[in-house]
Parts: structure tokens; C-alpha cells; sequence
């Protein structure tokens, strides 16, 4: 496929006035972003920079769209580093991805500088201003008229790094065909495609492989405008869609939660979505179902990770979707529910089942996925590569770590995360059921369940609850709840009322941050 950028180059050949990208009242048509792409390409080849690392340690701006593109233009390859991030946890990332050049905000100049002695960091960009030791963005851009890098599809375009939770972040090797081959199966996927009148809300942090690939590249290569906007805040977002009518609203299930929850959510007008996606994890179907009943708008649910760039599974309207479901799988991908001898698991008649009459240690395993949209690997790390795949039947399979089932339909359907599941007293418990009968509760607004260390049981199931704005949540109610809806070895033993969950930026729970 060659250099991914090239298919914005394409959009720009056909419709250069069309606008590309808005932001807080500036718009970039598709020629004035080429032209800013091809000057940051420009930028690095002047400074030695090409075929480099580039590091983008920023928020949802228009520089991150333009660094991102114009190092791929000049050969090189994208470490997207989240914002939040602090000295220690980027000087892993850039250390081992051998960054050269780092783009941030002025204000985390100073983080990159703390480590930078420890790292191959040669050059700091600022985006808003300028210190001694760094250089302006509009200062960095170079010359127009750079050509495009002639690179095999097969090549190294962006090194997005995993989050971490159980050690580590591991540096996932994606390639230009990679991304540009998912991001183009998505538009396929969706409903007409992206049409050249569509606006796509750009929230998600584009550090993430969702806001990356999903919304920004499918945006950019549909034709379509992009709207970023550098953090989530829900009222913001709705006032965007509100005021330019935007049409694609791509999201993770706690801004749904969020935005149904809100005490003025009924005021909200979201008429001008004609598309609605979540993923990054499972969705409530309460959840799910209040955002749909109170919009009228379909939520459309997919799924993928980060080494997988990342969609594998949706619920196209143009295949059909099943409420409770990830979907099928895009076309070219392959998927197997297995055991731990690498057995298919044969699929249920129909599903979603219900998964409390249902024996689900009979009809689960793990999801493995192969296709090509899989990385080329962790970054240096062999024996993680090799517990990461699985040759069976001539396919590379990947493993997901995620415990899941399927239907003779072809529909997938993922309970919990292995590492997640709960052990008590021999029995296999699935935080998400229990978190999704939670959801039902009228007084809680989210939900999370744990397996806590116990002696008697081995781990007994906790939950963590928030309630509803003036609530007044009783902990022993919610266990007498929970034990009148599930078997009694599901309930948790424990409630714990908080105030929030913590979170990544990109909605998921930290789980290991909730103990006893």
C-alpha cells in the first residue's frame, strides 16, 4: 500500500477546498493541510531528521494531526506519548523507542528536558512558544515541495505504547498497512462510508490507537472534516455537535455514561449524528440502551486493541448488529474463541445467552484474532512476543486476553478480561455481569467489580459503586439487590460507595488501582 499518507494527498488532489479540519474557528482545507503536512516533512529532512523517531506529546491539537502525517511524509515513525503523562513514564517510552525529536506544549518542555540526557532526544518542539533550549512549531516547519517517502507498506509507521497495567508499557510495531488498511476497512464498514459532508467529533485522545486510526485517519481519509478538541468535557462536546452539526460521535462507554447522566441531558440536541461508536471496552447495555431510548440515536459497538490497529470486530448496520454483541469480524480479519490446548470452543445456536442460566466455563475461551491489521510485534521483546502468537493451521494467531464466546451467526461476544476473572470458592465469576446488573440499579451511575484476597473464599467479589447525583446508596441494599438478581457465589461480598472511578484517559478502570 505504500505510505499511508498518501491517501490524504489523494483527498487533497480531488477536493482541495474541502475543509479537512476545524479548530476553535480555524479551518484547514485539504490543500492547506497537505501543504502543513509536506512543511513539517520539511522540517525534519532540513535538520537530519528523516527516517527519525518523532515523539507527539500533546493533546487532541491541529499540530498533532500535522506532526503525525508530515513524519510519516519524511519516512520516519510516530511514538504518540499521552499528555498526562509525567518524567518517569516518558523516559521509558522515549528511551526505548529512540525517539529524536519530541513535539509537546511549553509547559512540558521541562518534562522532556528532565530526562532527555537519558534518552536519544536531540530536538524539543513547542507548539506555543518558545524557551532557550527548544524551538517554535511554525520556526521548525521547513520548505515546501518535499517528496513523499518511498516506504514498503510493510514498514514501521507509528510506535504506540500499551498502558502498562500489569508492568511495563510495551512498544506495539505498527505498520503504514497496518493502519491504513483498518482505517479503510472502517469506512467501509460504515454506514454510506464517510461522505465528504460528514464532521467527526475528534475527542478521543489521538495518542490512543482509537482516536488515531478510528477517528482521525478515517475522518481524513473518508473525505470528511475533523473536528478535534484536546480533552473531554460534556458539555463542550455537546456544545460542538450542537453548533457544527457534527455527524460522527465516536466515544468510550463512560463519556455514554456521562452524557446519559448528565442533569440536563434531555436538553440536548444531537439530532445532526447520524453515527454513533463506542468501544475501547464493553459498554452496559443500560447504558447502551438509556443513551438510545433518550436520543434516538443507535449506539454501534465494536472491538480491538491496540496491537491489532485496532478494529477487528463491529456491528456494521451494513452486516446487522446484535445488542450485547462486538459484532462480526471486518472482512480479511479471522477470529477463534479457544481453549488452553488451542481448541476452537464450538460456537452457541444464538446469542447473547443469558449469562446467568448459561454455563459459561462450557462455551467461553480466549478470543484469538489474525489478520492483516495485527502488529508486527512488541518492540524488542521476544519472549512477550512469543506468549503474544500462536501458530496453529498455518495462521499467526494473536492473543487477545480476552474471555469470550460465539453464535453460528458469526457474532462475537466478549464476557470479561482474562486477567480479570474472579476465583471464589472454585466457582469463575465475570466482573462485567455483575457490573452490568449494577448499571440496573436505579441509585448507581458506575460500576466496578474486583476479586479482593480473602481466605475463605480465595478472592471474594467487591464492588465499587457511584451513585446517582442526590442519592442516598445504601451498601447493604446493594448487596441484597446483587443477591436477588445473581447466583449467591456472584454478589459482592463487599460495597464500597466512591465518588469516582479512576480511570484511563481513554474511559477504561483502573482495576488495579481499586483494592480493599
Amino acid at each position: 500500500m505504500g505510505n499511508l499518507v498518501e491517501t490524504i494527498v489523494e483527498q487533497a488532489r480531488e477536493s482541495p477546498d474541502r475543509d479537512a479540519m476545524v479548530f476553535r474557528g480555524e479551518t484547514w482545507t485539504y490543500e492547506e493541510l497537505v501543504g502543513a503536512i509536506d512543511a513539517f516533512a520539511g522540517g525534519l529532512t532540513e535538520r537530519g531528521f528523516e527516517g527519525s523517531r518523532v515523539a507527539l506529546y500533546l493533546p487532541n491539537v491541529p499540530p498533532f494531526v500535522i506532526g503525525f502525517h508530515g513524519t510519516l511524509q519524511a519516512g520516519g515513525q510516530v511514538v504518540p506519548m499521552n499528555p498526562q503523562y509525567r518524567a518517569r513514564e516518558i523516559e521509558h517510552l522515549l528511551a526505548d523507542s529512540g525517539a529524536e525529536v519530541v513535539v509537546t506544549l511549553t509547559d512540558l518542555a521541562p518534562v522532556v528536558r528532565k530526562v532527555a540526557s537519558a534518552t536519544d532526544v536531540e530536538e524539543i518542539v513547542t507548539i506555543d512558544g518558545t524557551s532557550d533550549d527548544t524551538t517554535g512549531f511554525r520556526a521548525f516547519l521547513g520548505d515546501p515541495g518535499n517528496a513523499m517517502a518511498d516506504v514498503d507498506g510493510d514498514e514501521l509507521a507509528v510506535l504506540p505504547y500499551t498502558s502498562g497495567t500489569t508492568g511495563r508499557p510495551k512498544g506495539v510495531q505498527l505498520s503504514h498497512d497496518n493502519l491504513a488498511g483498518n482505517a479503510k476497512q472502517m469506512v467501509q464498514a460504515l454506514p454510506d462510508g464517510v461522505r465528504p459532508s460528514d464532521r467527526v467529533l475528534g475527542v478521543l485522545p489521538l495518542f490512543h490507537i482509537y482516536g488515531m486510526n478510528v477517528v482521525m485517519n478515517v475522518a481524513l481519509f473518508g473525505g470528511g472534516t475533523f473536528y478535534p478538541l484536546p480533552a473531554w468535557d460534556v458539555d463542550e462536546a455537546v456544545d460542538l455537535i450542537e453548533d457544527a452539526e457534527l455527524t460522527f460521535l465516536n466515544g468510550v462507554p463512560a463519556m455514554f455514561n456521562e452524557i446519559v447522566n448528565h442533569p440536563e441531558a434531555d436538553t440536548f440536541d444531537l439530532s445532526s449524528v447520524r453515527f454513533a461508536g463506542v468501544g475501547g471496552a464493553g459498554i452496559p447495555r443500560e447504558v447502551a440502551t438509556s443513551f438510545e431510548e433518550t436520543f434516538d440515536i443507535k449506539l454501534y459497538e465494536g472491538y480491538g486493541l491496540t496491537e491489532t490497529s485496532p478494529v477487528t470486530h463491529f456491528n456494521s448496520p451494513n452486516w446487522g448488529r446484535r445488542v450485547g454483541s462486538i459484532g462480526k469480524t471486518l472482512p480479511g480479519i479471522q477470529a477463534e474463541i479457544v481453549d488452553g490446548s488451542f481448541t476452537e470452543v464450538p460456537p452457541v445456536e444464538e446469542g447473547p445467552v443469558d449469562e446467568e442460566a448459561a454455563d459459561l466455563d462450557e462455551i467461553t475461551g480466549e478470543l484469538v484474532v489474525a489478520g492483516p491489521n495485527v502488529m508486527k510485534g512488541y518492540l524488542g521483546l521476544g519472549e512477550a512476543n512469543e506468549d503474544a502468537f500462536t501458530e496453529a493451521g498455518g495462521t499467526r494467531w494473536f492473543h487477545t486476553g480476552d474471555l469470550g464466546y460465539h453464535d453460528e451467526d458469526g457474532f462475537f461476544y466478549v464476557v470479561d478480561r482474562k486477567k480479570h476473572m474472579i476465583l471464589s470458592k472454585g466457582y469463575n465469576v465475570y466482573p462485567r455481569e455483575v457490573e452490568e446488573l449494577l448499571f440496573e440499579h436505579p441509585e448507581i451511575a458506575d460500576a466496578a467489580v474486583v476479586g479482593k484476597p480473602d481466605e475463605e473464599y480465595g478472592e471474594l467479589v467487591k464492588a465499587f459503586v457511584v451513585p446517582t447525583p442526590d442519592a442516598d446508596l445504601d451498601p447493604d441494599g446493594v448487596q441484597e439487590f446483587a443477591l436477588a438478581n445473581l447466583a449467591p457465589y456472584k454478589h459482592p461480598r463487599e460495597v464500597e460507595v466512591v465518588d469516582e472511578l479512576p480511570r484511563t484517559t481513554t474511559g477504561k478502570v483502573k482495576k488495579h488501582e481499586l483494592t480493599g
